[in-house]
């Protein structure tokens, strides 16, 4: 499986050569370093552990900071993995996964954090309607109107479509194409929008 993973930058506009544009989102996705090789045998599943973003070591904790020397790699903010679908014996520690894994017009799912709205009600966060204005209730007009029902069973079913915490939560919005691809700045552009807020941290996983 391909992955990497990067921050969003922001939304852009690219032309093609027929004078089109297209709108995407810019990522500044790699270099990934790989910290760890796990295979089938020795941990149960094939992954590669792999680190975003160098830090200053000052930054680090000692426990952290041992699992970078260990690895013999410089210090990193983001620790993650990519699964495999088998071993790899073309990847060692050490080795860096680049923009370049991906071709333009390629496939590509994007996950991220998308924004935190707070506290929202019943028409903003699930879309309704509200009530009518008229018939002496003009303060109802956002009001989520009934939730229980009557003697049986006399409470409000769970699940119910109510106001709450709107947002902030993980989101995959699939089948994107990759529109450009720089390699010498690290940088991915994918044609529409994708989860999270400027410089939020995202995974790009090629689409099967």
């Amino acid at each position: 499986m391909k992955a990497i993973f990067g921050k969003k930058i922001g939304m852009s506009r690219i032309f093609t050569e027929e004078g089109e544009s297209l709108p995407v989102t810019v990522i500044q996705a790699g270099p990934c370093q790989v910290l760890q090789v796990k295979t089938a045998d020795k941990d149960g599943y094939s992954a590669l552990k792999v680190g975003y973003e160098e830090l200053e070591e000052s930054h680090v904790n000692k426990p952290m900071g041992g699992v970078f020397e260990k690895a013999g790699v410089k210090a990193h903010r983001y620790l993650r993995e990519i699964r495999l679908d088998s071993d790899s014996e073309d990847i060692n520690v050490g080795d860096y996964i680049n923009v370049d894994i991906f071709k333009p017009g390629e496939k590509v799912h994007v996950s991220g954090i998308s924004k935190g709205l707070g506290f929202q009600g019943g028409v903003r966060r699930h879309g309704f309607g509200g009530g009518p204005k008229t018939h002496g209730q003009s303060d109802r007009l956002r009001a989520p109107g009934s939730i229980g029902q009557s003697s049986y069973p006399s409470r409000v079913l769970k699940g119910t479509r109510m106001a709450g915490r709107m947002g902030n939560e993980k989101v995959t919005t699939t089948n994107l194409t990759v529109a450009k691809v720089d390699p010498e700045n690290n940088l991915l552009c994918i044609m529409g929008s994708v989860p999270g807020k400027r410089n939020s941290f995202v995974k790009i996983t090629g689409a099967k």
